[in-house]
């Protein structure tokens, strides 16, 4: 009983949520709101220039291998476990895997700038 008033709950409390998320942003449209901003002047040019497919492509690896490189930071307190080979075994999959696809970027000249 108790769960099932919890699940009821957080249901409509959900579809509350998403009802008012859909109806509040249709109250206040108006055209200035969504024009450029440039210290109180009409804006210039476009505010909405296009940015480089490239950087980000770049950006997004990063982040990823980032990621991927903060797993293998508990590594030092990981040594001290008493099945150290498994945990050799694990960091070298997982700096395999990373190898793999760092090599993987490079032959698809995902981190080169020209094109």
């Amino acid at each position: 009983m108790n769960l099932s008033l919890t699940f009821m709950t957080d249901v409509i409390l959900a579809l509350l949520l998403v009802m008012i998320a859909f109806w509040l942003p249709q109250l206040n449209i108006y055209t200035e709101k969504y024009s450029s901003y440039e210290c109180g002047f009409d804006p210039m040019g476009s505010a909405r220039l296009p940015f480089s497919m490239k950087f980000f492509l770049v950006a997004i690896t990063f982040l990823l291998f980032d990621l991927e490189i903060a797993l293998l930071l508990p590594l030092p307190w990981a040594s001290q476990t008493t099945n150290l080979k498994l945990m050799l075994t694990m960091a070298l999959l997982l700096i395999s895997i990373l190898a793999a696809g760092l090599a993987y970027e490079w032959s698809q000249k995902g981190l080169e700038w020209e094109e």
